[in-house]
């Protein structure tokens, strides 16, 4: 059951990720110059205080994190953080392959 739900979410997030690079590439052939929508202000876009109060939180736990791996995550394109996400979550949570000659207890 549980694991039915993050394939969903992984599923949603890989389409999310392919939403944002069409997205990306229509305004690359309406302008005619590269720019991808970067991640964090996507988030901004969406809901800022929750961007805000999670730096504060993890600020307050780990200072170097934020600086360190999430700042980078937060300027990678939207389309690579989502996709990659999907897919993580998709093959981590991969239904079992059947065993032959066993039975499961």
């Amino acid at each position: 059951m549980i694991r039915g739900f993050f394939r969903l979410i992984g599923l949603v997030l890989l389409a999310g990720g392919f939403i944002f690079l069409v997205y990306d590439g229509a305004r690359y052939v309406a302008d005619q110059s590269l720019r991808f929508t970067p991640f964090g202000q996507f988030w901004n876009d969406v809901h800022q205080s929750s961007q805000q109060a999670f730096r504060v939180w993890v600020e307050s736990h780990a200072p170097w994190l934020w600086n360190g791996v999430i700042r980078v995550i937060l300027d990678q394109p939207a389309f690579a953080v989502l996709g990659i996400a999907g897919i993580l979550l998709m093959v981590l949570f991969r239904p079992r392959k059947p065993l032959i000659g066993y039975t499961r207890d």
